[in-house]
């Protein structure tokens, strides 16, 4: 009898030890500011409806503007070692065993505060489209709104986004729906 006590005991320690160990993922993330203000952001690891994911920890690889980084989580917040200098565009992305989630970020940088804009990459291509198609129908315009095409890709390559971010963005957007 005495045996069959510690067969249950260890079958039962075995299931409380791990229902304890949380598996380590992460599957979306938003940016924030740093809260030190100090030039930096930080990458919060969340869930489906945007509520922080405390419990992870660990090292992550995030790709960031083409970059490959380690980002060390401790309580599902990591910040990148590099402070923004200057407003500028920055495509954050991250590789699980699953998925691939990408998401396109204007960092607004106004003395030492940082506003992180999030962008819809799909946004970026039919903005310039459909200007570009409105401008054909009013051919007088043509020349004026290929001048605010000129405007807008110089302004968007000038803070560091690239026709590849753009379409990685956009893609995955695409993919996200389906």
């Amino acid at each position: 009898m005495r045996n069959y006590y510690i067969v249950l005991l260890l079958i039962l320690s075995t299931a409380v030890v791990k229902a304890q160990a949380t598996f380590q993922r992460i599957d979306n993330f938003v940016i924030k500011e740093n809260l030190t203000s100090n030039g930096k952001i930080a990458i919060v690891a969340v869930d489906s409806a945007d509520a922080a994911l405390d419990y992870i920890n660990g090292t992550f690889k995030f790709t960031i503007n083409g970059f490959e980084q380690s980002l060390a989580f401790h309580d599902g917040v990591a910040v990148p070692s590099h402070a923004i200098e200057s407003s500028t565009f920055v495509y954050f992305k991250h590789k699980n065993q699953e998925k691939t989630t990408g998401k396109l970020y204007f960092l607004y940088k106004k003395e030492n505060k940082i506003t992180p804009l999030k962008i819809n990459g799909l946004l970026l291509l039919i903005i310039p489209a459909l200007i570009l198609l409105v401008a054909y129908a009013a051919k007088r315009l043509l020349i004026t709104f290929i001048i605010l095409a000129i405007v807008y890709g110089y302004f968007s390559y000038s803070k560091g986004l690239s026709v590849t971010q753009i379409l990685e963005s956009a893609f995955q957007v695409m993919k996200n729906l389906f």
